[in-house]
């Protein structure tokens, strides 16, 4: 690719020293290089896509890192970095030992401030604003939020806050009308409005007394450079609307924005997506709850599926298709979603509220009081649970077991399997008097033939999958396909038995206690942290039934684990194939 001014390019301050009439074509080359190397390292593509005339106008304009910059949601953060002193680096972009795909403190004085989840800009600049205020220090802080993060609760109360104070902050709407799926709500019609120029109300945002401005053409650098460089001598807390297309100057991206917000490898000429294996694969743990749900809610007219802003991700969507006044998209709102389904559950509707594990943390509260303690049967389903590779600690579901087991009245499940998917979903619609999670992987299964009849499962009970005479292996969810992979590999692995648990709460106490008493050694394993999670659930059973045999936990140890494929995280703690041949075959050899 020819690059005449980006190869000079290293820092802002190269940046600054160009001409303005130059911008134009280092936009121009900053996009040739994300798209060349976004297809075929793959990662987050539209959205920086989208906000290429505005990252230059920004580091051009403000005199970062001393001015402090923050993205929200990382996603739109990748020309930052290139032009951040790591463009030399980019091709490793969420590669294991590589630069995270989300701006990340650690890594550059230019992240400010780490966002792998959304809505949190607008708070966390005010925090610094404020702190500079209290310092004596000259400073710009601007927080960079997309439309569909700023309808987000968190988000207006950051702006709620921000309206009564004097704090040097400027927040900017970066409004393109979509996230990763198109945005949804009543904020969403009022920005339409906004653009349309059919607002008939006051300014919301002029309401909560911000100093607004525009709305801009996101594209147009000489209007952003002028309208970012008059707000820097505006007091007090300013708003900026600034209309961005989201995958702009990629055709493909422009016109297929939900699948080109991270479409995997593509032709970087030609912007097609690259065809991938034609041969029947197991279907994704996601689209068996997505056609499963469809196929229940047509047999039980109670049921209802909630998702806050992943119909795609978690395959809701084909319910939203086929049944819509029963699927409901509320937007980046976890909170909102918990406490909706809780308040459906009161009605007696059956409610799936279908929420990615490393999400649900943001609606723990809710959990707690609106299901748990009013003893709600809301059916949570974790998508994306344990290790989920390249998007990193931000994102992995590892947390769920050991915050949802503390909780009375919850019922825990991971099936190991799409037919066990399948079955706790049906069994969980049946009635239950408790919530119930279940917690499922990103990715594959590993059965073709899926879609099974229904069978229902007995809360509670796990079953043995393998016997053996001298070591129990206890599995949780779907590491028992490694776990029965390496079992089948091991040396004297006739010594081995292996059972899948299937629920951490409530425990299978009958089972266990078979358990304790036949084997002369326990290892459990599961892709969630140790620390709470499904094995301390066996020490603790063990402690207080006075049980003294050797029991080894693996799973997630006490640190966040960086990005990389699922595969290297799995062995940078011991929980892949080959590690637990090693670790098995050496106990079991032992206990020979």
């Amino acid at each position: 690719m020819a690059s005449s001014i980006l190869e000079h390019i290293n820092f802002p301050k190269d940046l600054r020293q160009l001409n303005p009439n130059e911008l134009p074509q280092l936009a121009k080359e900053l996009r040739e290089f994300i798209i060349d190397i976004v297809a075929t390292k793959e990662g987050h593509l539209g959205a920086s896509l989208g906000v290429v005339e505005l990252t230059l106008a920004l580091h051009y304009v403000f005199d970062t890192p001393k001015d402090q910059l923050i993205w929200d949601v990382g996603h739109q953060a990748y020309g930052h970095k290139i032009l951040t002193g790591r463009k030399d680096d980019f091709h490793t972009n969420r590669q294991k030992h590589g630069i995270s795909g989300f701006p990340n403190r650690d890594e550059s004085a230019y992240d400010t401030f780490g966002v792998g989840h959304s809505s949190t800009s607008i708070s966390a600049a005010l925090g610094m604003a404020i702190a500079s205020q209290l310092k004596g220090e000259d400073k710009q802080h601007i927080a960079v939020i997309g439309d569909a993060s700023i309808a987000s609760g968190m988000a207006f109360e950051g702006l709620n806050h921000a309206g009564v104070t004097t704090a040097n902050l400027l927040v900017i709407l970066n409004d393109n009308a979509i996230g990763i799926d198109p945005s949804v709500g009543a904020l969403k019609q009022y920005l339409t409005n906004v653009k349309k120029g059919k607002e008939k109300q006051d300014n919301i945002f002029e309401a909560l007394n911000f100093n607004y401005s525009g709305p801009v053409d996101g594209h147009d650098l000489p209007l952003l450079i002028a309208e970012l460089e008059r707000l820097k001598s505006v007091k007090g807390p300013k708003f900026l609307h600034v209309i961005t297309t989201k995958g702009k100057g990629l055709r493909q991206a422009e016109d297929d924005q939900v699948r080109y917000h991270a479409p995997g490898k593509f032709d970087a000429f030609t912007g097609d997506i690259l065809p991938k294996k034609t041969e029947v694969q197991p279907p994704k743990f996601q689209d068996v709850f997505g056609h499963t749900i469809v196929e229940l809610a047509k047999m039980n007219t109670s049921i209802v599926g909630i998702t806050p802003a992943m119909p795609t991700g978690s395959s809701l969507k084909y319910m939203m298709e086929q049944i819509p006044d029963r699927a409901f998209d509320v937007g980046i709102a976890e909170q909102h979603a918990v406490t909706l389904s809780a308040g459906m559950a009161t009605q007696g509707l059956t409610v799936f509220c279908n929420i990615y594990s490393t999400f649900l943390q943001r609606a723990y509260d809710q959990v707690i009081h609106d299901v748990a303690i009013q003893n709600l049967p809301v059916i949570f389903c974790l998508d994306r649970a344990g290790l989920v590779g390249e998007d990193g600690a931000t994102h992995h579901g590892v947390f769920d077991l050991a915050y949802l087991r503390c909780l009375p009245n919850l019922i825990i499940c991971a099936p190991r399997n799409e037919i066990e998917l399948r079955n706790i979903m049906y069994t969980a619609q049946l009635g239950l008097k408790h919530p119930i999670a279940i917690r499922y992987p990103r990715g594959r299964g590993t059965i073709i033939d899926w879609k099974q009849p229904f069978s229902e499962l007995k809360i509670g009970k796990g079953i043995q999958l393998k016997k053996g005479n001298k070591l129990a292996v206890l599995s949780l969810g779907a590491i028992a396909t490694q776990v029965k992979e390496a079992i089948s590999i091991c040396e004297f692995s006739d010594a081995i038995s292996h059972y899948d648990m299937r629920f951490v709460k409530p425990l299978d106490e009958n089972l266990l206690h078979e358990i304790f008493k036949t084997y002369e050694e326990i290892v459990t394993i599961e892709d969630g942290v140790i620390t709470g999670g499904f094995g301390s659930a066996v020490l603790e059973f063990a402690a207080l039934n006075g049980y003294t045999m050797p029991i080894k936990l693996l799973g997630v140890p006490d640190i966040f684990i960086e990005h990389a494929s699922v595969k290297q995280q799995h062995q940078s703690i011991g929980i892949d194939v080959e590690s637990l041949i090693m670790l098995l075959s050496s106990i079991a050899l032992r206990l020979q």
